[in-house]
């Protein structure tokens, strides 16, 4: 409240023609932890690796006593370390989850592996079996070392969680676009970046229409920035749209720069910048290459068709368990087994998208579901009439898998945006930005957006900028670390 009631004086200020007022900033303990966290990573690595390689010894010693030299050995975990670090691994990122890292983790440990076997085949005095002790350290590295990762993901997300641990965080610029990165930051925790404050020449108002006060402090112009990284230990800045002149956001981001402060930059028309963006130059000119998605290729035909068999697949493995719950559901309360509702798919062609009947049938006396604005509709709307396996079901979300049949049929992927019913894609459609755009693939059983948290009766506009994402930023790798997190997402208890 504070925060608020100081922006609006100073909004006041500036209107009047007075000098813009400055928010106090409190003299709070500040996490330090910028200095050690690199560390403590390389320490991990360094300790895994070096288990792997005690454990792959005394796995190779069973078969057969005579070792390569330990002195050797010894030099498998450094080697880790040193490619992790060149690899830029123990450099803050924002967000980057385990299956984000497993890739380069395995590439470091095989990469690592293959340097050992080098070493040991180059030097002929060594008579010792070398190939399958390499091996062995290698399949427990490829185990230990990504497990301690894990782990160490799992600590600092859950300190993130809970405000510890977060670097203080600078915002350059005001609009809609300082506004959604705010925003994201607050919600987010597992960022691990803490908004302490707006730093502009303008005063920061934050809204569509730039009607609305910013929601953390305004600190200063820009020219006062390094007295305010010092104020407020800020270890982060990021810059967003500023109507201020270039040159002085240049010298903002020097002076983070030389403050040894990490700094990121919202580029502009960033609704076209994927993960798959890249900078290249034309002299001294960076120049940001943004590849096209184009979901009628081919790696799309490839993607329909793995999709097809995997799911025929997956029926025929749980057809047991399947034909259990079809029981279950005939034995719950009258009607059909399945329940078959009008969805919009690719190209905005209706489907029925088939799920378990999970409720009893209606009566004349059950309340009417009334949608809130910006909230889409699904899990219990107006009265509960969900049935005790229908609680099960939906609480586990196995009332969704007769969509396997969908994705057979072709009507839907694996993965993909979720299918929404034809009235409100409708009403979505004049509503909300890019919404249409959602449509350009097949819908899904799971998506980018659930497995982040934005099921049921959650914001229209966030899915629609996930989904969108997740076109524009497809890949097969994407895809199965979507049904990976999938996994996590559904232990979670759902309406």
């Amino acid at each position: 409240m504070t925060d608020t009631v100081d922006t609006a004086r100073t909004a006041n200020a500036h209107v009047s023609g007075e000098t813009p007022a400055v928010a106090p900033v409190e003299n709070v303990q500040l996490h330090k932890h910028k200095a050690w966290e690199p560390y403590l990573g390389a320490l991990i690595d360094l300790s895994t690796a070096s288990l792997a390689v005690a454990l792959g010894m005394t796995w190779a010693s069973q078969s057969n006593p005579d070792l390569p030299p330990t002195w050797m050995l010894c030099f498998f975990a450094p080697t880790v370390v040193a490619l992790s670090a060149l690899r830029g691994m123990y450099r803050r990122t924002l967000k980057r989850t385990f299956l984000d890292e497993l890739p380069t983790v395995e590439a470091i440990t095989a990469v690592a592996a293959m340097l050992l076997l080098s070493g040991l085949v180059l030097n002929t005095g060594i008579t010792a079996p070398r190939g399958s002790a390499v091996a062995k350290v290698w399949m427990c590295a490829a185990v230990l070392i990504p497990a301690g990762r894990l782990l160490w993901i799992a600590i600092k997300n859950h300190h993130f969680r809970h405000d510890r641990m977060t670097a203080p965080t600078l915002i350059v610029g005001n609009g809609r676009v300082a506004a959604k990165v705010v925003d994201r930051l607050e919600i987010t925790p597992e960022y691990g970046l803490r908004p302490v404050g707006i730093i502009d020449d303008e005063i920061p108002m934050m809204g569509i229409d730039r009607d609305q006060p910013a929601t953390i402090p305004y600190l200063g112009r820009l020219e006062m920035l390094d007295e305010v990284i010092t104020r407020t230990g800020a270890e982060c800045l990021i810059v967003a749209f500023s109507r201020t002149r270039d040159e002085a956001m240049t010298a903002a981001v020097k002076t983070a720069h030389q403050r040894g402060v990490a700094v990121w930059i919202v580029p502009r028309i960033y609704d076209t910048v994927g993960v798959h963006a890249h900078i290249e130059h034309i002299g001294g000119l960076p120049l940001i290459a943004v590849p096209r998605t184009d979901p009628r290729s081919w790696q799309f035909t490839a993607k329909h068709l793995s999709d097809r068999f995997f799911a025929a697949l997956g029926l025929l493995l749980i057809s047991p368990f399947f034909l259990t719950l079809m029981l279950l559901v005939r034995l719950s309360s009258p009607g059909p087994i399945f329940f078959s509702q009008p969805r919009i798919g690719r190209d905005g062609r209706e489907f029925g998208c088939l799920k378990f009947r999970s409720m009893r049938p209606p009566r004349d006396t059950d309340a009417t579901f009334v949608r809130t604005d910006d909230s889409a509709p699904g899990g219990v709307e107006g009265e509960d009439r969900r049935t005790p396996i229908g609680k099960i079901m939906r609480a586990t979300s196995m009332d969704e898998l007769p969509q396997l049949i969908n994705v057979v049929r072709g009507e839907m992927s694996l993965v993909g945006p979720r299918p929404e019913r034809p009235e409100y894609v409708d009403l979505f459609n004049v509503q909300i930005a890019r919404y249409g755009d959602r449509h350009r693939v097949k819908a899904g059983i799971t998506g980018w957006a659930q497995v982040h948290g934005l099921r049921g009766q959650t914001s229209i506009a966030d899915r629609a900028e996930w989904d969108n994402f997740y076109i524009e930023n497809w890949s097969l790798w994407l895809d199965w670390k979507i049904l990976a997190m999938t996994v996590g997402a559904v232990l979670r208890r759902a309406e």
